[in-house]
């Protein structure tokens, strides 16, 4: 029986060698989709697949579906390579840690549109050289935000009232407290000043990514509370963290 090819752009986000000459890829598309697929003899055909198979490329994939839950790879042609992000250790695990993340929010078979734009703006944009620990931040808080969790930042999430300055931010919580609902237990504080530039970042656009600089003190308030947000979602510690944490912590050290 004749099954239709379909063809549709995504980006490579891991691929596993199986057996001697097969690849099983999993990819993040256009639409907002996880799946995984078969590609047969991926590690020696150059003409059906080449360089497209590598992680964090954009690529256009031509498939049919295949046995169980793995589609069956016809074809996958090269967009874009983004060799850039192999030129800095740093840009290299920031682009592993953003497919991670997506991954994992997304689920496998799961579906959330409007990941692929942010995520494809984020590669691109470590892939040519620029700041990383704004565009990180916009990644990390578009993801939460497109996928339902992102928590009350101008406002009180309890009691819904005027924030003090500074603010305490409980993830557990729903967000940004006031004084009387804020209990001083398992808070992170943040001041209202980086709050209000969450607010406006949450209005910007993926191709806007590198047009975004924040400021230290923005970027330092925002990690705790970014941290404990992510974990109240994500089901698993991310493997790509932990190196990322580390890599930032060797840098830290010897400056």
């Amino acid at each position: 029986m004749f099954m239709h090819i379909t063809v549709t752009e995504a980006i490579v986000l891991r691929h596993v060698d199986y057996g001697e000459a097969d690849r099983i890829v999993t990819f993040l598309t256009a639409a907002g989709d996880v799946w995984k697929g078969f590609a047969r003899h991926a590690r020696s055909s150059r003409k059906r697949f080449g360089a497209s198979l590598e992680p964090y490329s954009r690529v256009r994939v031509h498939w049919r579906p295949g046995r169980g839950d793995l589609a069956s790879l016809q074809q996958v042609e090269l967009l874009a390579l983004r060799d850039g992000l192999r030129r800095e250790l740093l840009s290299l695990t920031l682009a592993g840690y953003g497919c991670e993340l997506a991954m994992e929010i997304v689920g496998e078979g799961g579906h959330q549109p409007g990941m692929f734009a942010w995520l494809d703006a984020f590669l691109d944009h470590l892939a040519a050289g620029g700041d990383p620990a704004s565009a990180r931040l916009l990644l990390e808080l578009h993801f939460l935000q497109l996928a339902g969790y992102i928590p009350h930042l101008l406002h009180c999430s309890e009691c819904f009232g005027r924030l003090g300055d500074p603010v305490a931010f409980s993830a557990a919580r729903g967000g940004s407290l006031c004084d009387a609902c804020a209990s001083g237990r398992g808070e992170v504080t943040v001041g209202l000043a980086t709050l209000g530039s969450l607010s406006r970042c949450l209005r910007g656009r993926p191709e806007q990514i590198g047009e975004i600089r924040l400021g230290a003190t923005t970027l330092q308030e925002t990690r705790p509370l970014l941290e404990t947000a992510l974990d109240s979602v994500l089901h698993r510690p991310l493997k790509s963290k932990k190196i990322l944490e580390e890599l930032l912590r060797n840098d830290r050290e010897r400056t």
